[in-house]
């Protein structure tokens, strides 16, 4: 659900001390190809804009502390908070099991995942562009929980199957580590293939053992005055997605 900040509450049975929310573009200072709440510092927007809505976020959502903004790669490196950790990291995943430590991601089409445990003693963000995902950022991730088949994972909005093309090489990383990936892709008429980024998604989680996914009911791309998009818009903001222990 949403509420009226713009803010998307996740729909999942997590521990009452599990704090979780994904922004969408509503909300925030920014103004043109970034209005409104655009929450990356690396795209363009003006500096103060971009303080100003991330602060703005964390009112709304209302966190305990900052957000752990990562540097993302694209890659599969993960992070353990503590609340000594600084901005920055090269990495596309946060793992934490301290009370007030906010992980989080950013996308603007990528798949934001929300993962916690059933005990309510960890929580996880995981960025997951095509690459992170087929690369195992996700597996990579989930090695830092004892028992994958107690964690809850959320899918937050992310660009959907009908509007994301890709090359052929795209369908063959996948399946040459996993031929059921290949449910995942649906030809185009111009010899590419469109991908499910949730079912991929999906397909690996349930390979670890997790068996509580939720989400993934969004499109990026075909929602423009609710979410950014960079398949869509080439120069845009970016969104993001966090969790947290209290």
């Amino acid at each position: 659900m949403t509420n009226n900040g713009g803010l998307i509450i996740p729909d999942w049975p997590a521990p009452p001390n599990v704090r979780a929310v994904c922004s969408s573009r509503l909300g925030g200072s920014s103004e043109g190809v970034y209005a409104s709440l655009n929450l990356g510092g690396h795209v363009g927007d003006a500096a103060e804009k971009v303080a100003a809505n991330r602060q703005r976020y964390r009112q709304m959502a209302q966190m305990p502390a900052s957000p752990v903004w990562l540097n993302q790669v694209h890659g599969t490196d993960v992070v353990r908070l503590t609340a000594a950790t600084i901005n920055g990291a090269d990495a596309d995943a946060a793992v934490t099991t301290e009370r007030g430590a906010v992980a989080t991601v950013m996308t603007a089409d990528c798949l934001p995942l929300l993962l916690c445990n059933a005990d309510g003693t960890q929580v996880a963000a995981i960025h997951a562009g095509w690459r992170g995902l087929c690369n195992g950022v996700v597996e990579s991730t989930l090695r830092h929980f004892a028992k994958p088949e107690q964690v809850l994972v959320y899918l937050g909005p992310a660009i959907s199957q009908s509007a994301f093309e890709v090359g052929p090489e795209v369908r063959s990383a996948f399946m040459a580590q996993a031929p059921e990936a290949a449910q995942a892709f649906i030809a185009a008429d111009n010899g590419k293939w469109l991908a499910d980024l949730y079912l991929l998604a999906r397909q690996r989680l349930s390979q670890c053992g997790v068996q509580q996914i939720y989400g993934g009911n969004f499109c990026t791309f075909q929602q423009p005055q609710r979410f950014f998009s960079y398949r869509r818009d080439g120069q845009t903001g970016r969104m993001a997605s966090s969790i947290w222990l209290v």
